[in-house]
Parts: structure tokens; C-alpha cells; sequence
């Protein structure tokens, strides 16, 4: 990076000027205060506002991260849908350990979420595949998704063969797409504060708790 550029970055500096977030600021239930941060959240960024980053351990060593969309939210987990051929699920079939990273800066919180991965039934893959747009579906059906195209036309073709192929007749989930639901094991909130002195709580499963979870702080 050029000295000068390297110059500004270090340079910037804000201060973290917040509420502060303590024990008996949540929810005894992870999911329940994730669920009212995101509310608050859509608030802020309508756009995409279910947007997380997916994090995985690669095949062979390593790790690989993207973001996702959140399509699910209950007592069981977090969902996503993506295709069964793609690198993130190869990876999750190898090794379902994984964590989402909700990061919400302009309002200076964090959520991270880890636990294992299961796969969706298919009967809940294919409902939330019926509920997106036409040219989503079409979209599942013409893209091999991770795989190396040779060029952009090649896409576009597949989408049109899609089109023909499913003309006069709703378009079904394809059998390598569906769902992914997180089912965690810890989920941390972190509050931006002021001297980077920061709030982090986390929710530890704990079945000796009434809620079936623990809170630990954690340092900044």
C-alpha cells in the first residue's frame, strides 16, 4: 500500500459515542434479541438488511467466507437457501461447523453467530423456492453455481434454455438447491463504545439454564 494512502487510513479515527449494552439489557433468548436487533436494523438499511457473512472451513485447509441472505429465523436456527453444488455447501458437507457475521457499523453492532449446519427438509426448500421471483428459479436451474464458465454468454444461454424448458409450467425446485440452517451453539453481541472499551455479551447453550442459555462478558 503507498505511504500516504497507508498515512490515512491509520489516521482515521472515530469515537464510539453509544448506549451501553449490559446483561440486563437482552433477551434471556439469543434468538428473540438477534430478532429485535434486526428489526431495528431493517430501520436503518432497508436494502438487503438480512445480508451476512457466511464463514466455512475449506476443503484441504483453510477458510472461505461470502455473504449470504438470512431467509429463516426461529427457535432452531438461521437459514439460507443456495445450491447443494456450490462451494460453500461442499464445504458445509465436510465439515458443518461454521459461524455468521452480522455487521451493522452504522449503528456500531456486531453480531456473530456460530454453530453447526444442517440441511433444510425438502419439503421447506421447496416452499421458499415457490415464493421467489421466476427469474430466481430460472436463475437455480441455469447457473452450476462455483463452476468455471467460460464466458458470459454461456449463462445467459443456459438461463434461456431454462426459460423454454419450463414455459408453460411452474418452475420446480431444482433437486441441488435448498436450504441451510445454522443451529448455534454461542451467539456474541458486540456495542461499540467509546476509548474502544467495547460491550460483548454472549450467549452460551447451557441446559442447566431455565432458558437453555448462559451470558458471559467478554473483554473488548
Amino acid at each position: 500500500m503507498e505511504p500516504e494512502r497507508r498515512a490515512r487510513l491509520e489516521s482515521l479515527r472515530r469515537e464510539y459515542e453509544t448506549t451501553a449494552l449490559d446483561l440486563h439489557d437482552i433477551d434471556a433468548d439469543p434468538i428473540v434479541q438477534l430478532a429485535a436487533w434486526l428489526d431495528q436494523w431493517v430501520e436503518v438499511a432497508p436494502n438487503e438488511p438480512g445480508a451476512m457473512v457466511l464463514s466455512t472451513a475449506a476443503v484441504g485447509g483453510g477458510a472461505s467466507s461470502r455473504n449470504v441472505l438470512l431467509r429463516g429465523l426461529d427457535a432452531r436456527g438461521l437459514t439460507f437457501f443456495t445450491s447443494y453444488e456450490s462451494r460453500k455447501s461442499r464445504e458445509l458437507t465436510a465439515d458443518p461447523r461454521a459461524s455468521l457475521l452480522f455487521s451493522w457499523l452504522p449503528v456500531l453492532r456486531q453480531v456473530q453467530v456460530v454453530g453447526v449446519a444442517e440441511r433444510t427438509t425438502t419439503a421447506e426448500s421447496e416452499a421458499y423456492f415457490a415464493s421467489r421471483p421466476r427469474g430466481s428459479q430460472l436463475a437455480a436451474w441455469a447457473s452450476h453455481q462455483s463452476s468455471v464458465l467460460p464466458d458470459r454468454a454461456t449463462l445467459e444461454a443456459r438461463y434461456r434454455e431454462a426459460d423454454l424448458r419450463f414455459a408453460d409450467v411452474e418452475v420446480p425446485c431444482p433437486p441441488h438447491w435448498g436450504g441451510w440452517r445454522l443451529v448455534p451453539t454461542s451467539v456474541e453481541l458486540w456495542q461499540g463504545r467509546s476509548n474502544r472499551l467495547h460491550d460483548r455479551l454472549r450467549y452460551v447453550r447451557d441446559p442447566g439454564t431455565e432458558a437453555g442459555w448462559r451470558v458471559e462478558r467478554l473483554s473488548p
